[in-house]
């Protein structure tokens, strides 16, 4: 389903690095571990399209992501790949329930698996609260809600328990994994943690940029 072939990258004045290649069906989970500098973040966006790659193929299904742009990708992007921020990219102001719907509003999904979604989280009690008066536990959660909120094929989590504690690191690590294998979609999780490691068998560590 998820296949990378050849991809170089290369900041401005920084050193060319290779991400290894690799294949991902639906229901696979893949775990790129690197410590910071590394070029995790950098890979993650690439395999998202929120990065272009020198060269190189980003396959997801039978659309070659690197070749789209603008619209097309955006609409790709939000149909197909649900992304885990380290830092939940939610709008504060919002409720939790809204910050859903404005996920289905861009990729033009009605939404209806929404509640279902948030009581699978363990959050739907807080479907009318605002993100800004939620624990760092719950927006994380919220962050996971919205990444799965449009059935995505591939879901990428970006350092997902980094500013978390033993206990609910290891939940959020489970959820992610229930998730992806409950809707078939495959996983890539990109972090330092070493603490990730017990729980995913696929692994692929990377070295420094420099």
């Amino acid at each position: 389903m998820l296949e990378i072939k050849g991809v170089k990258f290369q900041y401005d004045k920084g050193k060319p690095f290779d991400i290894p290649d690799f294949q991902l069906n639906a229901g696979d989970q893949l775990l790129i571990l690197g410590k910071s500098g590394s070029g995790k973040t950098t890979i993650l966006n690439i395999l998202g399209g929120l990065l272009k790659p020198l060269a190189g193929e980003v396959r997801l299904g039978d659309t070659l992501i690197n070749q789209l742009s603008g619209a097309k990708l955006d609409k790709f992007r939000g149909k197909h790949i649900g992304i885990v921020f380290q830092k939940p990219h939610i709008l504060s102001p919002l409720t939790v329930e809204e910050n859903l719907k404005l996920a289905n509003f861009f990729s033009g999904i009605n939404g209806d698996r929404n509640l279902e979604l948030l009581q699978e989280l363990g959050i739907a009690d807080k479907r009318k609260a605002k993100v800004n008066t939620l624990s760092e536990g719950e927006a994380q959660r919220v962050s996971i809600a919205r990444a799965l909120a449009n059935k995505p094929d591939l879901i990428l989590a970006d350092e997902p328990t980094a500013s978390l504690d033993d206990q609910n690191a290891e939940i959020v690590v489970k959820l992610l994994q229930e998730q992806a294998r409950k809707h078939h979609a495959a996983l890539i999780i990109v972090t330092h943690d070493q603490r990730v490691k017990d729980h995913v068998v696929n692994q692929i560590t990377i070295g420094g940029l420099s």
